[in-house]
């Protein structure tokens, strides 16, 4: 299938859209002075140690600490970057750490506060998490992935073929690296001079991250991870892209350069949009990212998905909608339930969820339907670039998936929790506010049985509602508590926020500050 890759820059941000056959299948987005953090490496300081998580907080020279497992810190580590291990096992492209499961090293056993390590960010600060780090450092280029601190030889699990995977292994054994080494997925079909260039300029620019090391004595980054147009087209360029289209000379520029570098094969396919109409407006693509940022998807058929994101969980809730279907009830469901498995894959890669993730598909009696519905998701996620592990279906429907996570969502870079409701996503309702100011009332009474009257500061749309529909149960109140209740609205009132106070001076009662 044709595709394309589109490179849009504005003004502190720019966008990477990887494009199938008209459709949107990848999104990178990136605001200038926030950029990601995954792949850069830092000299840090080990700053507290905790055996009972089994972890150390290092400082890396960011506002927060990052956080280092014992999984991912080197086991005969000593605060000299350069250390070989033995490993044999194959990795997932791109995977920063290694376990060696036989092997159980205590983090106190391996760390002390003050100690200075090389690290690399694995994962980007989340909510109030820090970043997540490791001591296994990997340096990504076109065609492998240089890991300098351990012995391993692996293979992406995406190139299928036996004789391909022999070929590039022989290659590569061939080169005797002076490391690990991780065969790409984009690896496939290319030759000992392609992989050993990318194993050169991955040897050279090691050597400098070294010196870098060597030369700073403080905790703070010695080395960056490329601009995000950069990496997009290091891991996303493939024989499937006809075209690079970029918007802005400059990034053009540099594109090429970089193209040229290291996949000239592709450059002709880099072509610099000089057009009126946006780029992204030519496939409609900001209307796809305003779609993937609702929290209801409608699917074609009339039917929908509820996509809601924790910080660490991210659950789907099929629903058949407004699709009455034309068969039966099975059939119904089972065609909903086929056609939100395209869409939440597609969501999940769009928005970039991460996490563990639920998926509460609609229930199906029929066991052949369940296993349709799975093959499909597994299909689905095959083309995903995200690691992700599924779990088979409950007798609920419920399916448990995880998919890896390094960089903050789509919601989360482009969104933040609504000021009003404070990311709770709702508030309460004008009843339960009423109840709670006469159950106020109530205590005041108590508190001060001097008074004569009480007044009531609140938001209009509280005492508009008291008047309209409480007037009842005011003047209960009112007989209770033996003085008469005034509401003064107060425009800059939260909905939830109100204050009660007596004729008589003192201390006001208050409900919940906003």
């Amino acid at each position: 299938m044709a595709a394309e890759i589109l490179i849009n820059v504005r003004p502190g941000l720019t966008r990477v859209a990887y494009v199938e056959e008209g459709s949107l299948n990848d999104l990178k987005i990136e605001r200038r002075g926030f950029p990601t953090l995954v792949g850069s490496i830092y000299r840090g300081r080990v700053v507290r140690v905790l055996p009972g998580m089994q972890a150390a907080f290092v400082d890396i020279g960011l506002d927060r600490a990052a956080f280092l497992y014992v999984a991912d810190v080197r086991t005969d580590i000593d605060g000299e970057p350069r250390l070989y291990l033995d490993q044999d096992e194959e990795r997932d492209e791109g995977d920063n750490s290694e376990k060696d499961e036989g092997q159980k090293v205590s983090i106190q056993d391996l760390l002390r506060e003050g100690q200075m390590l090389m690290v690399q960010v694995a994962k980007d600060p989340l909510g109030t998490k820090g970043a997540r780090i490791t001591t296994h450092i990997s340096l990504a280029g076109r065609h492998v992935v240089y890991m300098p601190t351990i012995k391993h030889l692996g293979i992406s699990r995406r190139i299928e073929e036996e004789l391909e995977r022999e070929r590039l292994r022989k290659i590569v054994e061939a080169l005797k690296p002076k490391g690990g080494v991780i065969i790409r997925t984009a690896c496939e079909g290319a030759s000992s001079e392609d992989l050993g260039a990318d194993l050169d300029y991955l040897y050279r620019l090691w050597s400098e991250i070294d010196k870098s090391y060597e030369k700073k004595k403080s905790p703070g980054l010695i080395h960056a991870e490329i601009d995000v147009e950069l990496r997009a087209l290091r891991d996303m360029l493939n024989e499937k892209v006809q075209k690079v289209i970029v918007d802005d000379p400059k990034v053009h520029k540099k594109v090429l350069n970089f193209i040229n570098q290291f996949m000239p094969k592709h450059s002709k396919a880099v072509t610099l949009h000089t057009g009126p109409q946006p780029l992204f407006d030519l496939y409609e693509l900001d209307l796809e990212i305003s779609r993937s940022l609702d929290r209801k998807i409608w699917l074609k058929s009339g039917g929908y998905i509820v996509i809601d994101e924790a910080e660490a969980l991210v659950v789907i809730d099929v629903n058949t909608g407004r699709f009455v279907g034309k068969k039966d009830l099975e059939d119904t469901i089972l065609k909903t339930n086929l056609e939100a498995v395209k869409e939440i894959a597609h969501q999940l890669r769009i928005r970039n969820a991460g996490g563990i993730i639920i998926i509460d598909f609609i229930d199906m009696e029929k066991i052949v339907h369940r296993e349709k519905v799975m093959n499909q998701l597994q299909l689905e996620l095959a083309s995903d670039n995200a690691k992700t592990t599924v779990v088979s279906m409950s007798e609920l429907g419920l399916v448990e998936m995880t998919r890896k996570r390094t960089r903050p969502s789509l919601v989360s870079s482009l969104c933040e929790p609504c000021t009003y409701c404070e990311g709770k996503g709702y508030i309460k309702r004008k009843s339960t506010m009423a109840q709670e100011i006469f159950m106020a009332l109530e205590r005041e009474v108590l508190r001060n049985k001097s008074a004569t009257s009480a007044v009531v500061h609140c938001h209009s749309t509280v005492a508009d509602w008291i008047y309209e529909e409480e007037q009842e149960a005011l003047e209960s109140i009112e007989a209770k508590i033996q003085r008469p209740v005034v509401f003064k609205v107060e425009p800059h009132y939260h909905v939830e926020q109100f204050e009660i106070e007596s004729s008589v001076i003192g201390t006001p009662s208050t409900g919940p500050a906003k």
